[in-house]
């Protein structure tokens, strides 16, 4: 079939991205869904950094590439042996399929799959090979998902069904913000009522964790961030207190607020420096948790003597240490009864042809989650 859907030449295209455009839209050739794989309709799919990371290089893909990972749809086609979803079916997508066979997946690590992680690294499906094509060139698929189309062909075990009547522009969210930045907190922090817990990085993920702190029963909740726009909007989220990290005391402030630093610091900022801040706000036998993805070359400098004599953890989570066919329901339910109120974190509606300006926004760190609205 033929379809629209965004597709990445090149990374390192100059800023402005609304100039140099390295998004375009082209009609694509889609495949039927092979064995195991899924045809869907893109609904509504979320703008994250880890797209920005691939168009400006930071994390390099092959190329070309039809961009996107977060996002939620319609089920259109099943390919053989998929029994367990319908026509009709709500979905969201998850960026990292799990086989469910290989070791992290035997231990319950699904986040950690190996072949999935393989297959991502590759631009192809779990199955192996790309399903998308651009005249005779084949496209390489973004993290087994490429959503920001009209339609897709993904993994069977990329796809989480969802309550219909969950609107498509909060459900897209769920897979990939909501997934990471919770699950950091109440899976890979393992965070329990009354413990104190700072932010560092507000973006859609980092947002995410305040909330899930928030759910968790963390106290404090600290939020950081070096924009006034994001502190004001953790603020409103619930009882969380707010520092700015371009304040020269900023550390000296979280410490003071957490009675010495928190029990657990969580960095969604994604760079080293950011990370640091976190490290340094973190108490005597507290733990730092990293979702970040900055730069392959980027490197943090740890006092090993403070590790030691401190009973110091520094932890790295992916997709909040996550079982997306577990935790996805969960969340949708504390979304639902009020206690997750991710739908706070969309900050732009656009459509596909808005995307390159919309990068520039989330690149100039104007904008908290930005979703596309599609079909």
């Amino acid at each position: 079939m033929k379809t629209t859907a965004a597709v990445l030449s090149a990374m390192g295209a100059p800023r402005p991205y609304a100039g140099s455009r390295p998004l375009r839209l082209a009609t694509v050739a889609l495949q039927p869904p092979g064995p195991g794989e899924v045809l869907i309709a893109v609904r509504a799919a979320g703008l994250c950094h880890s797209d920005l990371s691939v168009i400006n290089g930071d994390r390099p893909r092959p190329m070309p590439m039809a961009l996107g990972h977060e996002a939620a749809g319609v089920v259109q086609a099943l390919g053989a042996g998929v029994d367990d979803l319908s026509v009709g079916d709500h979905v969201v997508t998850v960026f990292m399929p799990s086989c469910g066979a290989c070791a992290p997946c035997a231990e319950g690590r699904p986040a950690l799959c190996e072949p999935g992680a393989k297959a991502n690294g590759a631009g192809e499906l779990l199955a192996g090979g790309r399903r998308i094509a651009d005249g005779d060139q084949s496209l390489n698929h973004h993290l087994g998902c490429s959503v920001f189309a009209e339609h897709a062909v993904v993994s069977r075990r990329s796809l989480v069904p969802i309550d219909p009547d969950l609107p498509f522009e909060h459900a897209a969210l769920f897979g990939c913000a909501v997934l990471t930045g919770v699950g950091a907190v109440v899976n890979t922090a393992q965070v329990r009522p009354g413990q104190s817990v700072v932010v560092v990085g507000l973006g859609g993920v980092g947002l995410a964790s305040v909330l899930g702190a928030l759910a968790a029963g963390a106290s404090p909740v600290v939020a950081v961030d070096l924009g006034e726009d994001k502190l004001a909007l953790a603020r409103t989220l619930g009882p969380v207190l707010t520092v700015n990290a371009a304040d020269a005391d900023a550390i000296d402030q979280v410490r003071a607020l957490t009675g010495g630093g928190a029990e657990v610091a969580v960095e969604m900022a994604g760079s080293a420096r950011a990370l640091d801040a976190a490290w340094r706000m973190t108490r005597r036998g507290g733990l730092t948790v990293t979702a970040g993805l900055p730069p392959p070359d980027a490197a943090l400098a740890v006092n090993i003597v403070s590790l030691v004599a401190e009973e110091r953890t520094l932890k790295g989570s992916y997709i909040g240490t996550c079982v997306p066919s577990r935790d996805i329901p969960r969340y949708v339910r504390l979304f639902k009864d009020g206690r997750l109120p991710v739908d706070r974190l969309i900050s732009d509606m656009i459509g596909l042809q808005d995307l390159n300006a919309a990068f520039d926004r989330l690149a100039d760190g104007h904008a908290v989650r930005q979703v596309v609205r599609i079909g």
